[in-house]
């Protein structure tokens, strides 16, 4: 039985994918994951995750438009790695941030229409008495 992925493991492979320069294919994506998860998991576990298909589309587009034809001293090849790393996980991070607004607003339509007031919503969380072995 395939074991589920929890927060860590899903965040390890966008990790992987926004750092991904080869061809992407949901295949070498599994395999990629095995060293790093302990398993190798199947596309369908991937692809239930909506961030790793998120970051899977996003991956496969960004390297759709990458022209990789330039040939670069290794310190400047290094260089522009880590900046492409850096502007896809900033691009992932951006249409993650969308997603969750849109789900804030969402919520926050649902908790009108049920007359919860901003006093119920913003309500502080009940005190946890860790002394208590009840």
């Amino acid at each position: 039985m395939a074991r589920h992925l929890t927060d860590r493991d899903i965040e390890a492979v966008v990790g992987l994918l926004d750092g991904w320069r080869d061809k992407l294919t949901w295949d070498r994506l599994c395999d990629a994951c095995e060293p790093i998860l302990g398993t190798r998991p199947s596309r369908q576990t991937l692809h239930r995750h909506a961030r790793i298909k998120d970051a899977y589309k996003l991956t496969k587009e960004r390297l759709k438009e990458a022209d990789e034809s330039l040939s670069l001293p290794p310190t400047m090849k290094a260089a522009a790695e880590r900046l492409a790393r850096l502007e896809a996980e900033n691009e992932r991070l951006r249409q993650e941030n969308a997603n969750l607004l849109e789900q804030f607003v969402r919520w926050q339509y649902n908790a009108y229409a049920r007359g919860l007031s901003d006093r119920d919503l913003n309500r502080s969380l009940p005190s946890i008495d860790r002394g208590n072995t009840d």
